[in-house]
């Protein structure tokens, strides 16, 4: 049976009548119809699909000519029609689609019609690779005929899930946006398939704009912009096609990214959490590149919102990226535009993104901008912190207003802003504040990991880049600076110039040159950790971090006998999403749990940190037993096991004896905060071992600082006289009954049975000078229980009451 005789009776009609629908071209002709038997003894009959035998096919073609291999073209285009979709070997139709033929106007007309009602039966574009070629290099005029055709086939293709990626999909979306020239909205459409919510967004507020004709030319450029950088071609036809309108819809489309998020989307088969459709990104991709082009002082810091947006996981943070094309698109912009001033904007992406390989890239930018200017990154990323017009306390006030380093902005000290104001410095003043807000933490966390990794500088650096600078300098005077093997201090602007205050009040003045770091309590006796915690909190110094009550983790017998992995936190219950964005927060990647794949290794997994020095901290985490249970047999974990941790030099295991103290308790301090804040044994209404023995057993490093700082504290508060520190206990008197709040957990026992009481925290509690807010504010929980405690005749909450007098 050949190819013909399989074609549907409507189908064979209008072939034999030459493909026009007026009836016109005297239908195929001899010479195609013998050519099709010939071809037709090409085919495998035993085969379902009738693939085609290569080597006949091979024999058959010696000689051939360009009519021969288009008319071979058709009738494998045919056979695909014949068999009800079925593909007649997807290489052969591929191959034929590669050959450059000179199709006429009714050999096009036969192809698309042939290929029309195919593709609901295919799961592939291949059916559609012989009739884009025919008409690929056809100016629109040509093409103009073929529209309802096309138009056609392009909805055919809409209703095939996942078809919105394919090649030749592209090229016809692309094709009939210049043909719909005249219908804007249309012309956008066209170019953004309906595949996530920011290409719904663009269709719907920036449909018009997009398809105007100042910008559709552009617009179907950008849609081109599939491969991984630009080619010198695509970046001069961008120049060419660049308006001002365009340049226009790049700031404000983009400037939609930042805030854009994740969400449910139905591809056709069901709904998964979508953020961009590769479509979607390869636009804005385009948008970035052009980006080159544009000499705007908005250009810089937006590509890096954007790629800090697109760069981070899922949800906000994780070890993957939401859309890892487009953050590299941003990077490689701000690479090729290089200086200084694109090095704030590297230092905020690296401070927040853990994706290895975009990382990766920033150090590779940075490190080729540290060569051009003679610094180190490190030199390189304190020496560009925008100072945003601040003064030296932290504020720019102008007309009545006033900015400060938080954000904030008052008018002559009041929150409300009259409208009398100047509406162009009010604008000024708001996305400055916006800015501030992204530098901040990042400035914050930034300044901690120098800590943690002792770095040193010259106390002239210390001087102009941290205590001098208006926004790094709100960190930096109120930490402790230590001159190396000598005396420490909190600065003091003394003269004109900074010096060093000790906790006794004795001064000193570091020379220009002396090299000083940040003082860590692992490197000091118990007896001047003492004396800086006292001094804080007698002088009211709140630090930004912990430093003077930071935890210091010695190695423990236990871990001598180990040798090369510590237990200290395994077998803890963890929520596993909290677990993982603070770890992520905290510089760790790897991390990736889940319930789709355990025979694969995804009921496993192991978080890893570089550390100085060129080693890594390792930590194991898995699923319990009963974890797919617990979570309803889904996909998603919710509660992790922490494991062993461990550190290697590139693939060797190192002794934790031979890991610096700095380092191994620093890796260490990261893992007790993950399980101090993120253990399911916090839970207020939680039960079952684990929950017991972690609620009121022993207490960590974390919670010994913590029971260090409430004995300093408790002196000064007005329930002193009711609370009495006990080894793992606050223990408060109440008028109705005793109460003792575990210092780990927060969880609290009722005297004298040890009745177990429920509080579930609510607000900030009552404010008292906390010399630090870390730990996810379990000091300040536990505070906040016992000012409540201490009034137990007052409390009216039933659900508290209830359990006090049963």
């Amino acid at each position: 049976m050949g190819v013909l005789d399989g074609l549907p009776a409507d189908v064979r009609s209008w072939l034999d009548e030459g493909g026009s629908e007026s009836g016109s071209g005297g239908g195929l002709g001899q010479a195609a119809l013998e050519l099709f038997r010939r071809l037709d003894a090409t085919l495998r009959p035993q085969e379902t699909y009738r693939f085609v035998d290569d080597a006949l096919l091979k024999k058959v073609s010696i000689g051939w000519g360009e009519a021969e291999w288009r008319m071979a073209a058709l009738w494998a285009q045919l056979l695909t029609r014949a068999t009800d979709g079925s593909i007649a070997g997807e290489t052969l139709l591929t191959r034929l689609a590669q050959r450059k033929l000179r199709w006429s106007a009714q050999e096009r007309e036969l192809l698309w019609r042939t290929t029309l009602a195919q593709a609901e039966q295919c799961w592939t574009d291949v059916v559609y690779r012989i009739p884009m070629s025919s008409i690929k290099e056809l100016p629109a005029s040509e093409r103009e005929p073929l529209l309802p055709l096309l138009m056609q086939a392009q909805r055919e293709m809409e209703a095939i899930p996942l078809s919105a990626g394919w090649t030749t999909r592209r090229l016809l979306d692309g094709f009939i946006a210049e043909h719909l020239a005249g219908d804007p909205a249309a012309a956008a459409r066209s170019l953004l398939p309906d595949c996530d919510g920011f290409a719904a967004l663009l269709r719907e507020e920036y449909g018009e704009r997009l398809g105007e004709p100042d910008a559709l030319p552009l617009v179907r450029h950008w849609a081109t912009a599939t491969s991984a950088t630009p080619a010198p071609q695509w970046t001069a036809r961008a120049d060419e096609l660049l308006t001002p309108h365009a340049a226009e819809l790049i700031q404000e489309i983009l400037g939609r990214v930042p805030a854009y998020r994740e969400g449910l989307w139905h591809n056709g088969y069901g709904e998964v959490v979508t953020y961009l459709h590769e479509r979607t990104a390869e636009l804005l991709r385009g948008m970035i590149w052009t980006c080159e082009l544009i000499d705007e002082p908005w250009v810089t810091g937006l590509l890096g919102d954007v790629a800090l947006a697109t760069g981070i996981g899922m949800g906000g943070s994780g070890p993957n990226s939401r859309s890892e094309r487009v953050a590299n698109a941003a990077l490689g912009v701000l690479a090729r535009r290089g200086g200084t001033e694109v090095v704030a904007q590297l230092a905020r992406i690296q401070a927040k993104v853990r994706r290895k390989s975009i990382l990766t890239k920033v150090k590779q930018i940075l490190d080729a901008i540290a060569v051009q200017t003679g610094l180190s990154p490190e030199q390189l990323v304190e020496r560009t912190v925008p100072t945003f017009g601040l003064g030296h306390d932290g504020t720019r006030t102008e007309q009545g207003l006033t900015l400060a380093v938080t954000g904030a902005i008052t008018y002559n000290g009041r929150k409300t802003i009259p409208r009398s104001v100047d509406r162009e410095l009010l604008a000024e003043f708001r996305a400055t504040a916006k800015e501030l807000k992204k530098t901040v933490p990042a400035e914050r966390l930034r300044v901690e990991r120098a800590l943690a990794a002792g770095r040193i500088w010259s106390w002239r650096e210390v001087c102009e880049f941290y205590l001098d600078h208006p926004v790094t300098g709100t960190f930096a005077r109120t930490l402790i600076w230590e001159v190396i093997q000598g005396a420490a201090g909190l600065p003091v602007h003394v003269d004109g110039a900074w010096e060093l205050t000790d906790p006794a009040g004795r001064r000193i003045r570091p020379r220009p040159e002396t090299s000083v770091r940040l003082w860590h309590p692992i490197s000091h006796a118990p007896e001047e950790v003492r004396a800086w915690r006292d001094r804080l909190l007698a002088i009211g110094l709140r630090q930004p971090f912990k430093q003077a009550f930071r935890e210091v983790y010695l190695l423990t017998p236990a871990e001598e006998a180990t040798h090369d992995h510590s237990r200290r936190f395994s077998g803890h219950l963890l929520r596993y999403g909290q677990a993982k964005a603070l770890l992520t927060e905290r510089g760790w990647t790897g991390m990736s749990l889940g319930h789709w794949d355990a025979a694969g290794g995804s009921g496993q997994c192991e978080a890893t940190k570089e550390l100085p020095g060129g080693l890594t901290a390792t930590w194991d985490f898995y699923l319990d037993e009963h974890s797919f249970e617990r979570d309803g047999y889904g996909t998603t974990a919710s509660i992790c096991v922490s494991g062993d941790l461990r550190f290697r030099a590139v693939t060797s295991a190192v002794p934790l004896a031979e890991v610096p103290p700095l380092t191994l308790s620093e890796a260490l301090r990261d893992a007790d905060l993950a399980v101090g804040v993120t253990s399911i044994g916090l839970d207020p209404e939680g039960h079952g071992d684990y929950w017991q023995s972690y609620s009121f057993g022993d207490l960590t490093e974390s919670a010994e600082v913590r029971r260090d700082a409430l004995a300093r504290l408790l002196p000064r508060l007005a329930i002193a006289d009711r609370c009495t520190l006990a080894d793992r206990f606050l223990r408060v008197r109440g008028d109705l009954r005793t109460y003792k709040i575990h210092l780990g957990s927060g969880n609290i026992l009722m005297e004298p049975n040890d009745a177990y009481l429920c509080i579930v925290p609510h607000g900030a509690g009552d404010q008292v000078f906390l010399p630090f807010e870390e730990d996810g504010g379990r000091l300040s929980i536990i505070v906040s229980k016992a000012f409540l405690l201490a009034a137990d005749a007052a409390i009216t909450d039933p659900s508290i009451t209830r359990q006090l007098h049963f």
